[in-house]
């Protein structure tokens, strides 16, 4: 007798800091709910799938990392599709679906997805289903959600299709071949296709409303990987709701009914509090919830005492870092700046390997902060056991596909270590997060508001609350005092603690044996959930680190404290964001406040190759910065000056943002005309700098600040070649593409 299987399809991720990775998990994970069966697999790991004789659906999940690249689990299969080798019809049997993750303040949304889809196409794949593209500069859910609830009716098409398909195939087979010779590559495999509906999906029913108390509801839990069930919500509706069950494995439905308008001793009805975290106001506060599945806990975890006189410092791949010592010290801004920018000098000369270019960037390693890391403690009730060694095990029950304990988990490392170096406890509580949290919170209110921000109906007040202003999850576990989590919990959803990148603002041919580095410390201001405000976790620490030693403006070295710290880093090359190769090709860089960092080490460089080969042809060099005051915050402006009158620097372009509109030399033109920022300059400069890039074979460097000066870069850019060309906005883009595709337009870019 045949033997019944659920349909599979093939489930392939490429990310670099987890989402990706994470939504292609839950997909997996409620895949049997809709009766399929998903193959699970990284896009690095592809000893696992074979796409060349795949006959299934393949659903990529794909991020964009840097300058729109792959991200590293997903580079060597971009590169193995991209092979000029492959025939036409190398894909022509595949079928894909493909959800790219992207940001929009950055100039390649989606950049990975988007290569991936064009190869596969040119290759022949078909696709059965629309591409998303999800945009975390807006809210990944707003794509996501509605993509992924799409995508089971869009599988079950195409394995439909492709059985028919292959029915007929087999049945034409069948006409031509002699009787009782069976065609040896089709299995005997039944797809239990009869199974294949969305008519029990689209079925529910009605639980009565009735009040449920704790202890009844307690004696049902939910079942891990399954979306929870009308016992499973009850607890956390208020008195006077009623709940919605659905047969469905989208999403389970809680429904709040209208509460009384509450009034005074008077009589008179009571004005309502504002929405804020963790109130909601109608129509949320009254709607009917689509909550998304409980998460399945997969980590078993366990606490063992230990002698904490062997316990590790610093980085948990410490081994493969450079401890560099702080040489040089020194604030570059005034004190009465708006923001604190500093200039670190870190000797590597005991480092040979840590050689870096123009253009390069390093990864500062940093740990939370300690007065976070005991909060943290504190609510877990762990704060006698954080010297305990932590061991963290697989789940034997987990239905988790694809568990694995993370790697960053050391076996042999204590709790406030982990807490310490290993995770981003400072991260943005994902909606998964919160569902979590749920099943661990005292408060029926307090659960109720927790459902509503992981729901779709409360997708705004997620983004308001919690998303864009950069909520942490100790911030929303202070917000909800009843929510204990346990460890494990933790765990499994905060993500590895990230190194932060820098770019170097210094040269090896004029520092030798030195790097260099700039930064400006994040402040996030203070609010109703923030009291206190706080301090950006990497720019807070380094801060902290290096004051003792800091320089102040005009201050002599001789009375700094000789004992210097020590800043753990890595080096991380960019090989495209570089001076070019040819020293008589002309560039421009724009570097408003920070930005300006890598452009010294470009100018450095270059003054340097000036004075070792005075004979050699070089091209021109523009820059063009910004900042809010001249005399507060014009960061490197005595080397800048000095850069243009060595001839290193052609053109130094300056604006000031916040300055009076009084030009200082005489004949200024009116003050309305002044540049407030690098684009308007860009503007006044715009025959020039269209000359380099567009008939003299120039570069076009931008680094800083993605929202905001990337953008309005990029407008004025296509502004000056429709002017300059004679030609529309299109045919703008087009030729700003095309620069991008030479790899003579490009940006080193942050949020």
């Amino acid at each position: 007798m045949p033997c019944e299987v659920k349909p599979r399809f093939v489930l392939l991720y490429g990310s670099q800091k987890g989402q990706a990775e994470s939504l292609a998990e839950g997909i997996a994970e409620v895949a049997e709910e809709h009766g399929l069966a998903a193959e699970l697999s990284c896009l690095n790991h592809n000893e696992k799938y074979n796409l060349e004789t795949e006959n299934a659906p393949v659903v990529f999940i794909v991020s964009t990392t840097g300058d729109g690249e792959p991200p590293d689990n997903a580079l060597q299969f971009v590169k193995r599709i991209k092979e000029k080798t492959l025939s036409p019809d190398h894909y022509k049997h595949l079928c894909y679906a493909l959800l790219a993750l992207g940001d929009t303040n950055y100039a390649n949304f989606c950049n990975c997805g988007k290569t991936i889809e064009r190869r596969l196409q040119e290759l022949g794949a078909k696709q059965f289903y629309a591409t998303g593209y999800a945009d975390d500069g807006t809210g990944l859910e707003v794509v996501v959600e509605p993509w992924i609830e799409g995508l089971w009716k869009a599988i079950k098409g195409a394995l439909s299709k492709m059985a028919s398909n292959k029915a007929a195939f087999v049945k034409g087979l069948a006409a031509d071949s002699p009787r009782g010779a069976p065609d040896s590559t089709i299995p005997d495999v039944q797809l239990n296709l009869l199974r294949i509906t969305d008519q029990q999906s689209r079925e529910s029913i009605k639980a009565p409303a009735e009040p449920v108390s704790k202890s009844a509801a307690a004696a049902s839990p939910p079942a891990p990987g399954t979306h929870a069930a009308v016992s499973d919500l009850r607890p956390a509706v208020p008195t006077g709701s009623s709940v919605l069950a659905s047969r469905s494995p989208g999403a389970s439905t809680v429904s709040a009914s209208a509460p009384e308008t509450p009034t005074g001793d008077d009589g008179r009805p009571r004005v309502s509090p504002p929405a804020s975290l963790t109130r909601s106001l109608p129509p949320l506060s009254e709607s009917s919830l689509n909550v998304p599945a409980l998460p399945p806990p997969y980590l078993d975890v366990s606490l063992q005492e230990a002698d904490p006189a062997g316990e590790a410092v610093g980085p948990s791949n410490v081994e493969a870092l450079s401890a560099a010592p702080v040489c040089r010290a020194v604030q570059l801004t005034t004190g009465d700046s708006v923001k604190t920018a500093l200039l670190v000098e870190l000797d590597v000369s005991a480092h040979p390997m840590v050689t870096y270019h123009p253009g390069d960037s390093f990864d500062v390693f940093c740990p939370n902060r300690a007065a976070e890391v005991e909060e943290a403690l504190h609510r877990l009730g762990l704060s006698d056991q954080r010297n305990h060694r932590v061991h963290v095990s697989l789940r034997k029950d987990t239905k988790k596909k694809g568990a694995q304990v993370p790697s960053y988990m050391s076996q042999n490392i204590s709790l406030l270590y982990l807490l310490t170096w290993c995770l981003e406890i400072r991260s943005v509580p994902k909606k998964a997060l919160l569902r979590a949290l749920v099943e661990h919170t005292g408060h029926s209110g307090q659960r109720r508001r927790l459902q509503e921000l992981c729901s779709r109906q409360g997708s705004a007040d997620y983004n308001l609350y919690v998303r864009d202003c950069g909520l942490s999850v100790p911030e929303l576990l202070a917000a909800f005092p009843t929510c204990s989590p346990p460890l494990s919990l933790l765990l499994e959803h905060l993500p590895k603690l990230q190194p932060r990148p820098y770019s170097a603002a210094s040269s090896c041919l004029r520092h030798p044996g030195k790097l260099r580095f700039v930064f400006s410390v994040v402040e996030f201001p203070a609010c109703s959930w923030r009291p206190a405000g706080r301090r950006g976790l990497c720019t807070g620490w380094l801060f902290d680190l290096i004051n003792p030693v800091l320089l102040s403006p005009g201050e002599d070295e001789s009375s700094v404290s000789p004992a210097p710290p020590k800043i753990h880093v890595s080096l991380r090359p960019n090989h495209s964001f570089r001076p070019p190769s040819e020293p008589s090709a002309p560039f421009i860089m724009v570097g408003p406040g920070t930005g300006v960092a890598p452009f010294i080490g470009f100018l450095q460089q270059r003054e340097q190759q000036r004075k070792d080969d005075p004979e050699a042809v070089f091209g021109e060099t523009w820059l063009f910065f910004g900042c809010r005051h001249r005399d507060g915050d014009f960061l490197f402006r005595e080397e800048l000056e000095g850069f243009v009158s060595s001839g290193t620097l052609s053109q130094l372009k300056v604006c000031f943002s916040r300055d009076g509109h009084e030009e200082e030399e005489a004949g200024a033109g009116a003050s309305s005309a002044r540049p407030r920022y690098v684009q308007h300059n860009l503007l006044l400069a715009s025959r020039p700098v269209t000359d380099i890039l567009l008939r003299r074979g120039g570069y076009l460097y931008v680094c800083g600040d993605a929202k905001n000066m990337a953008k309005d870069v990029n407008n004025a850019l296509m502004e000056m070649i429709q002017t300059e060309l004679q030609v529309d906005q299109l045919e703008a883009m087009k030729t700003l593409a095309a620069l991008r595709e030479e790899k003579r337009y490009l940006q080193d870019i942050w949020g």
